[in-house]
């Protein structure tokens, strides 16, 4: 017996478990991915952000291939999240942050190929393009933070008029967009802004967690170098050091967490993962946790075509569906 999954999430037919998470058809890699939103909104009223003297924001190209699209955005000025719309909303919203080393943020590779991903499985999902701690943001250490919570509350505040439940809602990072999502995991209620409007009073943890091959400990041991420096400097105390490695701040009240990472990734060490997993089990806090062989880093959908890392979607949406988000 075969289901038309989109249509069964919309019916409000109760489905078991098992036919709930069933087997997703693999991502079609062989489409463009550079794909348009459906509508984009600023996180901050007008006026509240007030970008640096000199910086310009920019999107670079970085493929020639007319079907493969790897742009990224530099000198983000205007934080944002672009929306992407089903035609059937299941209820479920997921934010992306994709990676970019705190350099910049890459807007396809791990952006817009989710997002029309899970649109396309009923999925509301948003993009987002938080500030870079080195672009001289004041307190620029928590700017991708107060963007992550701003993005979160404001995905709740807008629930009805985006068909979205606001119970759940899942936030994801890649490489150092990991690092934003684990930030956001050990340290949702920190107060790292101050509310400038009712979408501050929704609460900013999210309802489930993932980071895919991502930046966490600022460790030098194990950590990524230019992540490393652009959000806490060359030179930073232990204190300092300890705050932001999501591994070291890790609570029993985080929401559940999925990690994938390549054995292989030699940019990211895999030691990323494996150290917050330990920590996460350590305090009894929910993990699920993938490693694969090969992968290397930043494979999204498209590198992993071949691999069996390949099948990191489904993982991914069938522990959503085990915590009733899908």
């Amino acid at each position: 017996m075969t289901f038309d999954r989109r249509a069964l999430l919309t019916s409000g037919i109760s489905l078991p478990l098992a036919a709930r998470v069933s087997a997703i058809p693999p991502p079609d890699v062989s489409r463009p991915v550079g794909v348009r939103p459906d509508a984009s909104f600023a996180l901050w009223p007008a006026g509240h952000v007030r970008p640096p003297a000199g910086l310009v924001e920019a999107i670079v190209q970085r493929s020639e291939d007319p079907n493969a699209s790897d742009r990224m955005l530099q000198g983000i000025t205007r934080p944002r999240l672009d929306i992407f719309r089903p035609a059937k909303p299941n209820g479920a919203a997921v934010i992306l942050a994709p990676g970019g080393g705190y350099r910049y943020v890459v807007v396809d590779k791990e952006g817009y190929e989710l997002a029309r991903w899970l649109r396309e499985r009923g999925v509301t999902a948003y993009v987002l393009f938080y500030r870079l701690p080195g672009d001289g943001w004041t307190n620029g250490a928590d700017v991708p933070l107060a963007d992550a919570q701003r993005a979160v509350r404001l995905v709740r505040s807008r629930a009805g008029a985006d068909g979205i439940d606001p119970a759940r809602v899942v936030f994801g990072g890649f490489s150092a967009g990991g690092q934003v999502a684990t930030s956001l995991l050990t340290r949702f209620d920190a107060r790292v802004y101050d509310p400038v409007d009712a979408a501050d009073a929704q609460p900013a943890r999210p309802d489930a967690l993932a980071a895919i091959y991502p930046v966490v400990s600022m460790d030098p041991a194990i950590a990524h170098a230019v992540s490393r420096e652009k959000l806490i400097g060359a030179n930073p105390d232990a204190a300092r050091e300890k705050l932001y490695s999501p591994e070291r701040n890790v609570r029993s009240d985080q929401p559940p967490l999925w990690l994938l990472h390549a054995e292989d990734d030699s940019v990211v060490k895999v030691a990323n993962s494996v150290r917050l997993r330990e920590a996460t089990r350590g305090i009894g806090a929910p993990c699920e946790a993938h490693f694969f062989e090969r992968g290397e880093h930043g494979f999204g959908l498209m590198k992993a075509a071949g691999l069996p890392v390949a099948i990191w979607p489904e993982l991914l949406w069938n522990w959503l569906g085990s915590h009733k988000i899908v």
